[in-house]
């Protein structure tokens, strides 16, 4: 999976089509990752100690990796991510479009 935690990234099917995030959370063995305002459920939640509250939470769950495409900071287009090494040995994301690091 080449998404990493705090990427933004485009939704590109299901009911928050097209809506933009950073991603808060990868699960590599499930192939999901949890992003930040997309894909919201709502939980009850019971109060279990005295002066703690209830009452309905709203919180993001996962989707599939698949279904999200990285942002690239520089051109602000979704884009696929190639890879290079840089001059010091070391393996980067570059991004298909514009040729910059990610």
């Amino acid at each position: 999976m080449d998404i990493r935690k705090n990427d933004t990234v485009v939704v590109l099917s299901g009911k928050d089509k097209g809506k933009e995030g950073k991603i808060i959370d990868v699960n590599p063995r499930e192939g999901k990752v949890i992003v930040e305002g997309v894909n919201k459920a709502k939980r009850h939640k019971k109060p279990r100690k005295q002066g703690d509250t209830g009452g309905i939470i709203s919180k993001e769950t996962p989707i599939y990796a698949s279904k999200v495409m990285r942002v690239c900071p520089k051109c602000s287009k979704p884009t696929r991510a190639a890879h290079s090494f840089a001059k010091d040995g070391g393996k980067v994301r570059v991004c298909k479009k514009c040729g910059a690091e990610i």
